[in-house]
C-alpha cells in the first residue's frame, strides 16, 4: 500500500522525496513544454535527472493549482546550471515527478 503525500511538505521531505523517485528514470515524465524548452537549450535528460537525484531546491515546495507539490532545484552540470520544476504526483505504483520546465 501506498502511503499518501502528506499535507504539509517542507523542503528537506520533498528533496528526499523528489531525489527516491528519481532514481528510477521510468518514474519521471517530460511535459511537452520541458521537453522544447530542453531542446531549445540544449539541456539533455541526463542534465535532468542530475538535477533531481543531486541538486538544491531554489524554490521552496509549494502546492500547484491542482494540489500537487512543486519546487524548483538548481544543480551545476559540467559547468552549466540547470534548473527544474518538477511537481510530484502520486500513483497506485508510488510517486512519480513530472518536469514542467528547465532552464
Amino acid at each position: 500500500m501506498i502511503t499518501p503525500l502528506p499535507l504539509k511538505i517542507n523542503d528537506a521531505t520533498m528533496l528526499r522525496l523528489v531525489r527516491e523517485a528519481a532514481q528510477d528514470s521510468s518514474r519521471v515524465f517530460f511535459e511537452p513544454h520541458a521537453k522544447q524548452r530542453m531542446r531549445q537549450r540544449k539541456i539533455t535528460p541526463k542534465h535532468v535527472l542530475a538535477c533531481l537525484r543531486q541538486g538544491a531546491i531554489e524554490e521552496p515546495a509549494h502546492l500547484n493549482i491542482r494540489g500537487n507539490w512543486k519546487c524548483t532545484l538548481r544543480h551545476i552540470y559540467a559547468g552549466d546550471e540547470v534548473r527544474v520544476v518538477a511537481v510530484l504526483e502520486q500513483d497506485e505504483a508510488g510517486n512519480w515527478i513530472a518536469v514542467v520546465t528547465v532552464f
